[in-house]
């Protein structure tokens, strides 16, 4: 038995990466899948990657910055399947964003980027909120960030939005823990992924300050995240777990 069996979980930004990846794991485990994306190419290829594992997968384009289509998203994933155990808020702006100095990124890059980020992930939550609390129970993973604990140079917009989703992971964690819902967010090192080989050379990455001395594969992350959504995980909440071979010390 997998230790998400007979649970729906959905999977933003699943089209690609980390995402892609965590959908998959999520599948191997047990789980039934709704995924999302704007990118319906690819979440449809991830979708028959799902079939093919003999488990159930809806596939929705979802803008997660538009509060309409995350209503939607929740919506049709509780029609569909008749509950909502696990919402992944994955999706981000990361893939293909550039290096600029703090004061060259120009407003409309950071205000979508925290709109993404940041308030992509409260509108998500807000969505799911209502069935989760109907069912009496429910599980949240929010992807934040090592850089968030280490700062890096030229991105300062996405380290904002990384450390938002820290604090908005605490403060959603008092608020619906009295309805057992859990609220975690899991921060992942420089991981081997498509869009962070859009950011640089992943093979010039420095590893000597990383204590397990290499870079981290998307499968390194998706254990933790299937664990917080588990039943094992029920008494966790409010946390940020950083897996990144040991390179901050937070």
């Amino acid at each position: 038995m997998g230790r998400l069996d007979g649970k729906v979980c959905i999977v933003t930004g699943a089209a690609r990466g980390l995402g892609r990846a965590f959908a998959l794991r999520l599948a191997d485990d047990g789980a039934s899948l709704a995924i999302c994306d704007i990118e319906t190419e690819l979440l449809e290829a991830v979708a028959r990657q799902i079939e093919g594992k003999g488990r159930r997968v809806l596939s929705m384009r979802t803008d997660v910055s538009k509060p309409e289509d995350t209503r939607a998203m929740a919506e049709k994933v509780y029609g569909t399947f008749g509950r909502i155990d696990g919402l992944v808020n994955n999706a981000a702006l990361y893939y293909g964003i550039g290096r600029r100095p703090f004061d060259e990124i120009d407003s409309a890059s950071f205000d979508r980027m925290m709109r993404v980020n940041v308030i992509g992930t409260w509108l998500c939550v807000c969505a799911v909120f209502p069935y989760m609390r109907k069912q009496g129970k429910g599980k949240i993973v929010n992807l934040a960030s090592e850089v968030f604990f280490t700062g890096t140079v030229g991105f300062a917009h996405y380290v904002a939005s990384k450390g938002a989703v820290v604090g908005l992971t605490r403060a959603l964690s008092v608020e619906l823990g009295p309805f057992n819902i859990c609220v975690n967010a899991v921060a992942p090192g420089y991981i081997d992924t498509e869009a962070s080989r859009t950011i640089g050379d992943v093979t010039k990455y420095d590893v000597s300050r990383t204590p397990l001395k290499r870079l981290g594969r998307p499968e390194d992350i998706t254990g933790i995240v299937s664990f917080l959504l588990s039943d094992d995980a029920d008494f966790i909440t409010g946390q940020t777990i950083l897996v990144d071979g040991g390179r901050a010390k937070n």
